[in-house]
């Protein structure tokens, strides 16, 4: 399965993405759920022109996105952004970490 990984542009000023690429090279947390050939394509922030990346990953065949864990707990927009990814992906929202937040329906 071609997947790819959004992350939250501010985070990626200050973060190496660590904890998103350990998950997905050890399935583990959100990854763990793949039986199949995982294939990484995108790995890349939601700033810039987010159209033009949605764009580029359905030409790359990425059936799944990711959404980082920094995303899902800082993002304003995450309910908006998961809603219109789901119109061209499979969208998970978490990389790492538990996949329900505390507080979190």
């Amino acid at each position: 399965m071609k997947i790819g990984i959004l992350v939250r542009e501010e985070t990626m000023q200050i973060c190496t993405g660590k904890g998103c690429l350990n998950a997905f090279l050890q399935r583990k947390d959100s990854f763990a759920r793949y039986d199949e050939e995982l294939e990484l394509l995108a790995f890349t922030h939601t700033g810039g022109d987010l159209n033009r990346k949605i764009k580029n990953m359905i030409q790359s065949g990425i059936e799944g996105v990711h959404l980082s864990s920094c995303l899902r707990a800082r993002s304003p927009d995450y309910a908006s952004l998961l809603e219109r990814l789901s119109e061209h992906f499979t969208v998970v929202g978490y990389t790492h970490g538990p996949e329900v937040r505390i507080g979190q329906k």
